[in-house]
Protein backbone atom coordinates (compact mmCIF):
# COMPACT_ATOMS: atom_id res chain seq x y z
CA UNK A 1 0.00 0.00 0.00
CA UNK A 2 1.50 3.59 -1.09
CA UNK A 3 2.75 5.84 1.85
CA UNK A 4 -0.10 8.22 2.77
CA UNK A 5 1.16 11.57 2.44
CA UNK A 6 1.34 13.93 5.67
CA UNK A 7 -1.47 15.37 6.51
CA UNK A 8 -3.78 13.65 3.96
CA UNK A 9 -6.44 10.72 4.69
CA UNK A 10 -7.01 7.47 3.06
CA UNK A 11 -10.94 7.60 3.22
CA UNK A 12 -14.11 6.03 1.45
CA UNK A 13 -16.80 8.15 -0.35
CA UNK A 14 -19.56 7.09 2.33
CA UNK A 15 -17.21 9.24 4.93
CA UNK A 16 -17.47 12.20 3.33
CA UNK A 17 -20.91 12.40 1.51
CA UNK A 18 -24.61 11.19 1.48
CA UNK A 19 -25.16 8.80 -1.32
CA UNK A 20 -28.68 8.45 -3.08
CA UNK A 21 -29.86 7.23 -6.39
CA UNK A 22 -32.27 8.74 -8.67
CA UNK A 23 -35.46 7.88 -10.41
CA UNK A 24 -37.26 8.47 -13.82
CA UNK A 25 -40.95 10.02 -13.72
CA UNK A 26 -43.44 8.15 -15.50
CA UNK A 27 -42.82 9.11 -18.66
CA UNK A 28 -46.51 8.04 -20.06
CA UNK A 29 -47.42 11.13 -17.80
CA UNK A 30 -46.14 13.30 -20.57
CA UNK A 31 -46.27 17.24 -19.91
CA UNK A 32 -47.12 16.49 -16.55
CA UNK A 33 -43.93 15.42 -15.66
CA UNK A 34 -41.66 16.44 -18.38
CA UNK A 35 -41.54 20.19 -19.90
CA UNK A 36 -38.48 22.62 -21.37
CA UNK A 37 -38.39 25.11 -18.50
CA UNK A 38 -38.38 23.10 -15.33
CA UNK A 39 -35.82 21.56 -12.85
CA UNK A 40 -32.66 19.87 -14.99
CA UNK A 41 -33.00 16.14 -14.88
CA UNK A 42 -29.70 14.37 -15.54
CA UNK A 43 -28.79 11.24 -17.31
CA UNK A 44 -25.63 9.23 -17.99
CA UNK A 45 -25.14 11.37 -21.58
CA UNK A 46 -25.29 14.63 -20.23
CA UNK A 47 -22.11 13.50 -17.99
CA UNK A 48 -19.14 15.36 -19.15
CA UNK A 49 -16.79 14.65 -16.27
CA UNK A 50 -16.82 18.22 -15.69
CA UNK A 51 -19.29 20.96 -14.36
CA UNK A 52 -22.63 20.25 -15.78
CA UNK A 53 -24.98 23.24 -17.05
CA UNK A 54 -27.70 22.16 -19.72
CA UNK A 55 -29.66 18.87 -19.51
CA UNK A 56 -31.33 16.96 -22.61
CA UNK A 57 -34.36 16.79 -20.37
CA UNK A 58 -36.01 18.88 -17.54
CA UNK A 59 -38.63 17.85 -15.40
CA UNK A 60 -41.66 19.39 -13.46
CA UNK A 61 -42.71 20.67 -9.92
CA UNK A 62 -45.44 17.61 -10.13
CA UNK A 63 -42.89 15.47 -10.77
CA UNK A 64 -40.61 15.86 -7.81
CA UNK A 65 -43.47 16.07 -5.74
CA UNK A 66 -45.43 12.81 -6.81
CA UNK A 67 -42.58 11.04 -7.98
CA UNK A 68 -39.29 9.62 -6.08
CA UNK A 69 -36.94 11.63 -7.59
CA UNK A 70 -34.40 13.31 -5.23
CA UNK A 71 -33.57 16.91 -5.67
CA UNK A 72 -29.63 17.04 -5.40
CA UNK A 73 -28.46 20.52 -4.33
CA UNK A 74 -25.96 22.19 -6.71
CA UNK A 75 -22.04 21.25 -6.10
CA UNK A 76 -23.54 17.52 -6.26
CA UNK A 77 -20.90 15.50 -7.91
CA UNK A 78 -23.01 12.48 -9.77
CA UNK A 79 -21.03 9.15 -10.67
CA UNK A 80 -22.65 7.01 -13.45
CA UNK A 81 -23.27 3.27 -11.97
CA UNK A 82 -24.69 1.56 -15.63
CA UNK A 83 -23.74 0.77 -18.86
CA UNK A 84 -20.55 -1.25 -18.54
CA UNK A 85 -17.02 -0.06 -18.80
CA UNK A 86 -17.33 2.34 -21.07
CA UNK A 87 -19.79 4.00 -19.00
CA UNK A 88 -19.54 3.30 -15.45
CA UNK A 89 -17.43 5.89 -12.79
CA UNK A 90 -18.18 8.83 -15.78
CA UNK A 91 -19.00 11.65 -14.10
CA UNK A 92 -20.74 15.08 -13.55
CA UNK A 93 -20.53 18.23 -10.91
CA UNK A 94 -24.27 19.95 -11.26
CA UNK A 95 -24.29 23.72 -10.54
CA UNK A 96 -27.70 24.22 -10.20
CA UNK A 97 -30.37 21.86 -7.97
CA UNK A 98 -30.97 19.10 -10.11
CA UNK A 99 -32.61 15.54 -10.43
CA UNK A 100 -31.07 12.73 -11.66
CA UNK A 101 -32.41 9.10 -13.35
CA UNK A 102 -31.30 5.69 -11.64
CA UNK A 103 -28.52 5.10 -13.01
CA UNK A 104 -26.53 7.52 -11.28
CA UNK A 105 -25.53 8.25 -7.77
CA UNK A 106 -25.47 11.62 -6.38
CA UNK A 107 -22.53 12.73 -3.91
CA UNK A 108 -24.07 14.95 -1.84
CA UNK A 109 -20.72 15.97 -0.13
CA UNK A 110 -19.67 17.80 3.68
CA UNK A 111 -18.11 20.51 2.32
CA UNK A 112 -16.36 21.30 5.23
CA UNK A 113 -14.10 18.29 4.80
CA UNK A 114 -14.28 17.56 0.84
CA UNK A 115 -14.11 20.37 -1.88
CA UNK A 116 -16.74 19.20 -4.89
CA UNK A 117 -14.34 19.82 -7.62
CA UNK A 118 -11.67 17.79 -5.88
CA UNK A 119 -13.57 14.62 -5.74
CA UNK A 120 -14.86 15.47 -9.25
CA UNK A 121 -11.13 15.01 -9.99
CA UNK A 122 -9.97 12.10 -7.87
CA UNK A 123 -12.96 10.94 -9.58
CA UNK A 124 -11.67 11.64 -12.72
CA UNK A 125 -8.39 10.67 -12.15
CA UNK A 126 -9.14 7.04 -10.85
CA UNK A 127 -12.28 5.99 -13.26
CA UNK A 128 -10.20 2.43 -13.96
CA UNK A 129 -10.83 1.42 -10.39
CA UNK A 130 -14.38 0.77 -11.03
CA UNK A 131 -13.20 -2.06 -12.96
CA UNK A 132 -12.21 -3.46 -9.19
CA UNK A 133 -15.40 -2.72 -8.22
CA UNK A 134 -18.07 -3.72 -11.17
CA UNK A 135 -19.83 -7.03 -10.73
CA UNK A 136 -18.46 -9.82 -13.07
CA UNK A 137 -21.87 -11.76 -13.68
CA UNK A 138 -23.25 -9.74 -16.28
CA UNK A 139 -21.75 -9.23 -20.02
CA UNK A 140 -21.96 -5.52 -19.38
CA UNK A 141 -20.40 -4.97 -15.46
CA UNK A 142 -22.04 -2.21 -13.73
CA UNK A 143 -21.73 -1.02 -9.94
CA UNK A 144 -23.57 -0.95 -6.98
CA UNK A 145 -24.44 1.94 -4.57
CA UNK A 146 -22.65 -0.16 -2.36
CA UNK A 147 -19.67 -0.04 -4.41
CA UNK A 148 -20.30 3.33 -4.62
CA UNK A 149 -20.54 3.91 -0.97
CA UNK A 150 -17.01 1.68 -0.39
CA UNK A 151 -14.38 3.60 -3.08
CA UNK A 152 -11.46 4.50 -1.61
CA UNK A 153 -10.42 8.51 -1.97
CA UNK A 154 -7.07 10.40 -0.84
CA UNK A 155 -8.04 13.51 0.50
CA UNK A 156 -5.69 16.31 1.52
CA UNK A 157 -6.69 18.95 3.65
CA UNK A 158 -9.41 21.14 2.53
CA UNK A 159 -7.11 23.76 1.29
CA UNK A 160 -4.81 21.74 -0.35
CA UNK A 161 -7.79 20.06 -2.01
CA UNK A 162 -9.19 23.65 -3.34
CA UNK A 163 -5.95 24.41 -4.96
CA UNK A 164 -5.33 21.31 -6.46
CA UNK A 165 -8.75 21.63 -7.71
CA UNK A 166 -7.83 25.39 -9.36
CA UNK A 167 -5.05 24.11 -11.00
CA UNK A 168 -6.74 22.04 -12.53
CA UNK A 169 -9.23 24.16 -13.87
CA UNK A 170 -6.92 25.71 -15.94
CA UNK A 171 -6.23 22.89 -17.88
CA UNK A 172 -9.98 22.14 -18.20
CA UNK A 173 -10.31 25.37 -19.30
CA UNK A 174 -7.41 25.09 -21.80
CA UNK A 175 -9.22 21.63 -23.07
CA UNK A 176 -12.73 23.43 -23.29
CA UNK A 177 -11.43 26.39 -25.22
CA UNK A 178 -9.54 23.72 -27.80
CA UNK A 179 -12.32 21.49 -28.11
CA UNK A 180 -14.60 24.53 -29.01
CA UNK A 181 -12.37 25.82 -31.81
CA UNK A 182 -12.07 22.56 -33.21
CA UNK A 183 -15.90 22.18 -32.95
CA UNK A 184 -15.97 25.54 -34.97
CA UNK A 185 -13.45 24.79 -37.07
CA UNK A 186 -15.20 21.75 -37.99
CA UNK A 187 -18.24 23.55 -38.79
CA UNK A 188 -16.71 25.56 -40.93
CA UNK A 189 -15.27 23.31 -42.97
CA UNK A 190 -18.94 21.85 -43.50
CA UNK A 191 -20.27 25.01 -44.54
CA UNK A 192 -16.96 24.88 -46.98
CA UNK A 193 -17.67 21.93 -48.30
CA UNK A 194 -21.37 22.65 -48.87
CA UNK A 195 -20.88 25.53 -50.79
CA UNK A 196 -17.43 24.68 -52.83
CA UNK A 197 -18.29 21.61 -53.85
CA UNK A 198 -21.72 22.23 -54.70
CA UNK A 199 -20.55 25.31 -57.07
CA UNK A 200 -22.62 27.76 -54.46
CA UNK A 201 -19.33 29.38 -53.89
CA UNK A 202 -16.73 30.00 -56.84
CA UNK A 203 -13.16 30.32 -55.38
CA UNK A 204 -11.43 33.89 -57.04
CA UNK A 205 -10.38 33.33 -60.42
CA UNK A 206 -12.58 30.63 -61.66
CA UNK A 207 -15.54 30.81 -63.94
CA UNK A 208 -17.71 29.06 -66.46
CA UNK A 209 -19.96 25.98 -66.24
CA UNK A 210 -19.36 22.74 -63.95
CA UNK A 211 -20.23 19.34 -65.65
CA UNK A 212 -23.11 17.39 -64.59
CA UNK A 213 -21.47 13.73 -63.83
CA UNK A 214 -21.33 10.88 -62.03
CA UNK A 215 -18.99 8.81 -60.15
CA UNK A 216 -18.77 6.08 -62.44
CA UNK A 217 -17.79 8.74 -65.39
CA UNK A 218 -15.15 10.43 -63.20
CA UNK A 219 -13.74 7.42 -61.39
CA UNK A 220 -12.80 3.45 -61.36
CA UNK A 221 -15.06 1.73 -58.77
CA UNK A 222 -13.29 -1.23 -57.10
CA UNK A 223 -10.80 -1.65 -59.89
CA UNK A 224 -9.00 -4.85 -60.53
CA UNK A 225 -6.21 -6.13 -58.22
CA UNK A 226 -2.68 -4.35 -58.65
CA UNK A 227 -0.35 -6.76 -59.77
CA UNK A 228 2.42 -8.14 -57.82
CA UNK A 229 5.51 -5.45 -56.98
CA UNK A 230 9.32 -6.68 -57.73
CA UNK A 231 9.73 -6.37 -53.64
CA UNK A 232 6.45 -8.62 -53.24
CA UNK A 233 5.54 -6.02 -49.99
CA UNK A 234 2.23 -4.50 -49.96
CA UNK A 235 0.62 -1.71 -47.45
CA UNK A 236 -2.60 -3.49 -45.63
CA UNK A 237 -5.02 -1.54 -43.93
CA UNK A 238 -7.92 -3.18 -41.77
CA UNK A 239 -11.25 -1.51 -40.81
CA UNK A 240 -10.25 -0.60 -37.73
CA UNK A 241 -6.86 1.28 -39.06
CA UNK A 242 -9.41 4.12 -40.16
CA UNK A 243 -10.98 6.98 -38.02
CA UNK A 244 -14.26 7.62 -37.99
CA UNK A 245 -13.44 11.37 -39.37
CA UNK A 246 -12.42 9.70 -42.94
CA UNK A 247 -9.03 9.74 -41.66
CA UNK A 248 -6.24 6.72 -42.39
CA UNK A 249 -4.87 5.88 -38.65
CA UNK A 250 -1.74 3.41 -39.37
CA UNK A 251 -0.86 0.96 -42.13
CA UNK A 252 0.61 -2.35 -41.67
CA UNK A 253 3.32 -4.00 -44.44
CA UNK A 254 2.45 -7.87 -45.41
CA UNK A 255 3.50 -10.14 -48.38
CA UNK A 256 1.59 -9.67 -51.36
CA UNK A 257 1.21 -13.40 -51.74
CA UNK A 258 -0.69 -13.60 -48.29
CA UNK A 259 -3.04 -11.09 -49.29
CA UNK A 260 -3.91 -10.87 -52.64
CA UNK A 261 -6.64 -13.46 -51.78
CA UNK A 262 -9.46 -12.21 -49.91
CA UNK A 263 -8.98 -8.96 -49.54
CA UNK A 264 -9.90 -5.58 -51.38
CA UNK A 265 -7.10 -4.15 -53.71
CA UNK A 266 -5.53 -0.70 -53.74
CA UNK A 267 -2.96 1.96 -54.97
CA UNK A 268 -1.59 5.41 -53.92
CA UNK A 269 -4.07 8.06 -53.78
CA UNK A 270 -7.07 6.10 -54.29
CA UNK A 271 -10.30 6.47 -52.31
CA UNK A 272 -11.53 4.34 -49.49
CA UNK A 273 -15.38 4.37 -48.64
CA UNK A 274 -16.63 1.97 -46.06
CA UNK A 275 -19.34 -0.04 -47.24
CA UNK A 276 -21.01 -2.21 -43.90
CA UNK A 277 -23.30 -0.25 -41.76
CA UNK A 278 -22.69 1.00 -39.32
CA UNK A 279 -19.32 2.04 -40.14
CA UNK A 280 -20.56 3.78 -43.53
CA UNK A 281 -23.07 6.19 -41.38
CA UNK A 282 -20.05 6.79 -39.10
CA UNK A 283 -17.78 7.89 -42.03
CA UNK A 284 -14.96 5.64 -42.29
CA UNK A 285 -13.10 6.26 -45.54
CA UNK A 286 -9.55 7.42 -46.06
CA UNK A 287 -7.26 9.11 -48.97
CA UNK A 288 -4.58 7.03 -49.73
CA UNK A 289 -1.67 9.45 -50.03
CA UNK A 290 0.47 8.12 -47.22
CA UNK A 291 0.80 4.19 -48.05
CA UNK A 292 4.31 2.90 -47.02
CA UNK A 293 3.92 0.49 -50.96
CA UNK A 294 2.20 2.19 -53.85
CA UNK A 295 0.16 -1.36 -53.66
CA UNK A 296 -2.00 -2.20 -50.81
CA UNK A 297 -4.45 -4.51 -49.59
CA UNK A 298 -7.26 -4.26 -47.08
CA UNK A 299 -11.10 -5.19 -45.80
CA UNK A 300 -13.25 -6.28 -48.22
CA UNK A 301 -15.55 -3.86 -46.32
CA UNK A 302 -14.06 -0.76 -48.27
CA UNK A 303 -15.02 0.02 -51.78
CA UNK A 304 -12.60 2.01 -53.85
CA UNK A 305 -12.71 4.68 -56.03
CA UNK A 306 -9.76 5.55 -58.08
CA UNK A 307 -10.03 8.82 -60.01
CA UNK A 308 -10.03 8.71 -64.31
CA UNK A 309 -7.95 11.67 -66.35
CA UNK A 310 -8.92 15.10 -65.53
CA UNK A 311 -10.64 14.33 -62.21
CA UNK A 312 -8.84 15.02 -58.86
CA UNK A 313 -9.07 12.21 -56.53
CA UNK A 314 -8.50 14.53 -53.57
CA UNK A 315 -11.67 16.16 -55.01
CA UNK A 316 -13.90 13.04 -54.65
CA UNK A 317 -12.22 11.83 -51.81
CA UNK A 318 -13.91 15.30 -50.36
CA UNK A 319 -17.62 14.73 -52.28
CA UNK A 320 -17.13 10.95 -49.69
CA UNK A 321 -17.55 13.29 -46.53
CA UNK A 322 -20.51 15.27 -47.63
CA UNK A 323 -23.19 14.66 -45.51
CA UNK A 324 -25.28 14.51 -49.25
CA UNK A 325 -23.17 11.25 -50.10
CA UNK A 326 -23.80 9.37 -46.39
CA UNK A 327 -27.69 10.09 -46.30
CA UNK A 328 -28.20 8.80 -49.95
CA UNK A 329 -25.77 5.91 -49.19
CA UNK A 330 -27.57 5.08 -46.23
CA UNK A 331 -31.31 5.11 -47.70
CA UNK A 332 -29.85 3.46 -50.55
CA UNK A 333 -27.94 0.41 -48.49
CA UNK A 334 -29.35 -3.56 -49.17
CA UNK A 335 -29.13 -6.30 -47.37
CA UNK A 336 -30.57 -7.61 -43.81
CA UNK A 337 -30.82 -5.63 -40.97
CA UNK A 338 -27.38 -5.18 -39.19
CA UNK A 339 -25.96 -6.52 -42.40
CA UNK A 340 -26.59 -3.87 -44.84
CA UNK A 341 -23.64 -2.73 -47.49
CA UNK A 342 -23.86 0.31 -49.38
CA UNK A 343 -23.81 -0.86 -53.18
CA UNK A 344 -21.80 -0.62 -56.45
CA UNK A 345 -24.49 0.73 -58.15
CA UNK A 346 -25.03 3.24 -55.57
CA UNK A 347 -21.89 4.78 -56.45
CA UNK A 348 -21.92 4.19 -59.65
CA UNK A 349 -25.13 6.68 -60.05
CA UNK A 350 -24.21 8.94 -57.10
CA UNK A 351 -24.71 12.22 -59.04
CA UNK A 352 -21.61 15.13 -59.29
CA UNK A 353 -20.81 18.45 -60.18
CA UNK A 354 -17.48 18.31 -61.40
CA UNK A 355 -15.43 21.71 -62.62
CA UNK A 356 -12.29 21.74 -64.78
CA UNK A 357 -9.58 19.81 -63.04
CA UNK A 358 -7.54 23.09 -62.30
CA UNK A 359 -10.51 24.31 -59.95
CA UNK A 360 -10.74 20.98 -58.71
CA UNK A 361 -7.34 21.00 -57.59
CA UNK A 362 -7.91 24.06 -55.52
CA UNK A 363 -11.07 23.15 -53.88
CA UNK A 364 -9.11 20.62 -52.40
CA UNK A 365 -5.82 22.20 -51.03
CA UNK A 366 -8.57 24.77 -49.55
CA UNK A 367 -10.65 21.59 -47.74
CA UNK A 368 -7.13 19.92 -47.07
CA UNK A 369 -5.75 23.34 -45.63
CA UNK A 370 -9.07 22.95 -43.17
CA UNK A 371 -8.78 19.35 -42.33
CA UNK A 372 -4.60 20.23 -40.93
CA UNK A 373 -5.60 23.10 -38.99
CA UNK A 374 -8.00 20.60 -37.22
CA UNK A 375 -5.42 18.26 -37.12
CA UNK A 376 -3.40 20.86 -35.63
CA UNK A 377 -5.99 21.83 -33.01
CA UNK A 378 -6.72 17.39 -32.45
CA UNK A 379 -2.86 17.17 -31.60
CA UNK A 380 -2.73 20.25 -29.31
CA UNK A 381 -5.85 18.65 -27.27
CA UNK A 382 -4.20 15.53 -27.02
CA UNK A 383 -1.16 17.12 -25.67
CA UNK A 384 -3.31 19.01 -22.93
CA UNK A 385 -5.33 16.35 -21.99
CA UNK A 386 -1.77 13.97 -21.40
CA UNK A 387 -0.26 16.69 -19.67
CA UNK A 388 -3.34 17.39 -17.21
CA UNK A 389 -3.26 13.59 -16.93
CA UNK A 390 0.49 12.98 -15.77
CA UNK A 391 -0.14 16.09 -13.44
CA UNK A 392 -3.49 14.81 -12.24
CA UNK A 393 -1.19 11.42 -10.98
CA UNK A 394 1.50 14.14 -9.18
CA UNK A 395 -1.12 15.83 -7.53
CA UNK A 396 -3.95 13.77 -6.41
CA UNK A 397 -1.44 10.89 -5.00
CA UNK A 398 0.66 13.53 -3.12
CA UNK A 399 3.62 12.65 -5.17
CA UNK A 400 3.46 16.23 -5.76
CA UNK A 401 2.61 19.09 -2.74
CA UNK A 402 0.96 22.75 -3.92
CA UNK A 403 1.26 25.74 -1.92
CA UNK A 404 -1.53 27.76 -0.50
CA UNK A 405 -2.45 30.83 -0.73
CA UNK A 406 0.17 31.10 -4.13
CA UNK A 407 0.01 30.17 -7.58
CA UNK A 408 3.51 29.25 -7.44
CA UNK A 409 3.11 25.31 -7.48
CA UNK A 410 6.69 23.01 -5.01
CA UNK A 411 7.95 19.60 -5.12
CA UNK A 412 7.50 17.61 -1.79
CA UNK A 413 10.77 17.21 -0.02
Amino acid sequence: MSKVPAGWVNTKLQNIAKIKSGSTPLRAKGTRYFTQNGTPWVKTLDLNNSEIHITDEEITDLALKETSCTLFPANTVLVAMYGGFNQIGRTGLITKPSASNQALSGLILNEEIADPKYVLNYLNGNVSKWKEFAASSRKDPNITRNDVCNFPILLPPLPEQTKIAQILSTWDKAIATTEQLIGNSQQQKKALMQTLLTGKKRLPGFEGEWSNTTLEDCCYINPRKAPRPENGLVSFISMDSVSESAKLLKTEVRNYDDVEKGFTSFSIRDVLVAKITPCFENGKGAYLDKLINEIGFGSTEFHVLRSKVNTSSKFIYFITNTDEFRVRGEANMQGSAGQKRVTTDYLKLYPVKLPPLPEQQKIAAVLTAADNEIDLLQKKLAFLKQEKAALMQQLLTGKRRVKINTTEECMDA
